[in-house]
């Protein structure tokens, strides 16, 4: 009876600390941490979001990279964070392919986090360097095929957004290429423009700039319609290759243990943040667009995870694409 009564105290105890913590939360600096380079996709959408957020949150947001083996590093490392608020994710469509990429994780990508939300979905574009000889998909394509031991193609680094498209790519024509990973997407860029490597496949939150000013030669996006930021070029399906389709969703997460009602303060500081005029003209610039209320929550978050983890797994596996 003693044990029972001191087990309930206890209980009381911690449940009046936890309660205490949310009420109070967020009383320092919340960093987010990123698996890939400042200056990438992935890094942009953080930097806006965090600003976004700090204002709805009214807490000073940091963003913070953390670089290594596809974004695994980063995980592993949030994994074993205190679960308090203050150590958050965000990855994108690569958090959900991990599972299927590397043969044996420091983590487990449903066990060890807590969702709690989806961003925004970011459309993907083909480019290549700007004096690149095919002015168009179908000339790429025949070009590619023709001189394709002397062509490279970039990414980010194993299971990031760029390395699957490439992946969709290159098993779209039939052809294999040498293909160059980086820390992030920023550094593969920057040689790019470079002509360093000659082309990479990169979301708008990196290559609208770049295609503009005309410093990169593009091919098409990745997505059914065309990109209202980028009304001129045309869709891969528009441009010769019927099907293609590739989006990269973003998601913020916090360690496994998180409070629930912190959790749900940092849901609705994300709503908020995603609703905000002036986040959603920074991402419309980029060609994207945050995701209504309904999907940034921990549960739709949390299914659609599932569900990505179980698509690309046959296709992973297909593709024969592993690392230790």
């Amino acid at each position: 009876m003693i044990d029972r009564i001191l087990r309930v105290l206890i209980c009381l105890v911690l449940l009046g600390a936890a309660q205490a913590h949310a009420q109070q939360y967020p009383s320092k600096v919340i960093t987010i941490v990123v698996p890939f380079a400042a200056g990438g996709p992935t890094d942009t959408v953080a930097r806006i979001l965090g600003k976004a957020m700090s204002s709805s949150l009214k807490a000073q947001i940091i963003v913070e990279n953390v670089l290594g083996a596809g974004g695994t590093v980063a995980a592993a490392r949030v994994a074993t964070s205190a679960p308090d608020g203050y150590t958050l994710f965000l990855h994108h469509i690569g958090f959900s392919t991990a599972p299927s990429l590397y043969r044996k994780l420091p983590y487990d990508t449903i066990r060890d986090f807590e969702p709690i939300g989806l961003i925004g979905d970011v459309p993907m574009t083909l480019i290549a360097r700007k004096d690149f000889p095919a002015k168009d998909l179908r000339e790429l394509i025949t070009y590619v095929k023709a001189h394709k031991e002397k062509i490279n193609f970039a990414n980010a680094g194993l299971g990031a957004a760029s390395h699957l498209c490439g992946m969709l790519f290159m098993t779209a024509i039939q052809t294999e290429l040498t293909t160059i990973p980086y820390n992030g997407t920023g550094p593969a860029m920057n040689d790019l423009l470079g002509g360093r490597v000659d082309f990479m496949c990169d979301q708008t939150t990196n290559t609208t700039s770049q295609i503009k000013a005309g410093k990169v030669k593009v091919y098409g996006v990745t997505t059914k319609t065309r990109v209202a930021s980028l009304p001129n070029v045309p869709t891969l399906q528009e441009a010769g290759l019927p099907g293609f389709e590739v989006a990269v969703w973003q998601g913020l997460y916090a360690p496994k243990g998180t409070p629930k009602a912190v959790v749900d303060k940092l849901a609705k500081g994300l709503q908020e943040a995603l609703a905000d005029p002036s986040l959603k003209q920074r991402f419309a610039e980029l060609g994207t667009e945050p995701s209504p209320k309904k999907n940034a929550t921990p549960e739709a978050l949390r299914a659609h995870l599932k569900a990505e983890i179980a698509k690309w797994a046959p296709i992973i596996k297909k593709a024969g694409v592993y690392a230790d």
